[in-house]
């Protein structure tokens, strides 16, 4: 079976409650059920975690790499355009394939949301699909990994 670990980072927590014109009204509970039942459809362990705090993103994605993961699916929040740590985290444990993750467009945002630190060493990056961007990183990461 394919294991994945989905990291969301600062504030994902207060999906459903935060800003609900952007990141809509589904609570983070319920959009960590749907990530996990669509990764169990596709036969893929989802490992789930949040943290507001930078230093357990960076030790969540070595960890990932340490414990044999089979990808990453990141979403960094605002340490997508803050930092340097997450990114040197994730270029260190390439080949190990991790995709970006942002629930609105960021493209279409302030001028400092459309900085990503980490999507130069990521395989993808999806943004503005809501909860399906998750489900669609990890079906980018599959089929990644059946093309090696």
């Amino acid at each position: 079976m394919t294991k994945m670990m989905i990291i969301n980072g600062p504030n994902l927590n207060m999906v459903g409650i935060r800003e609900p014109e952007i990141y809509g009204t589904m609570s983070y509970q319920d959009m960590i059920a749907i990530v996990q039942k669509e990764a169990a459809k596709r036969g893929i362990t989802a490992i789930c975690r949040q943290s507001n705090h930078e230093g357990d993103l960076v030790d969540w994605i070595q960890e990932a790499y340490f414990e044999k993961f089979d990808g990453i699916v990141i979403n960094p929040g605002a340490y997508t355009h803050t930092s340097i740590a997450l990114a040197d985290a994730v270029k260190a444990i390439a080949p190990l394939p991790v995709v970006e993750v942002h629930i609105s467009d960021i493209n279409t945002r302030e001028k400092f949301r459309q900085v990503s630190y980490e999507a130069l060493y990521c395989l993808a990056q999806i943004k503005g699909e809501g909860v399906q961007g998750y489900v669609h990183a990890m079906d980018v990461i599959a089929f990644h990994l059946k093309k090696q």
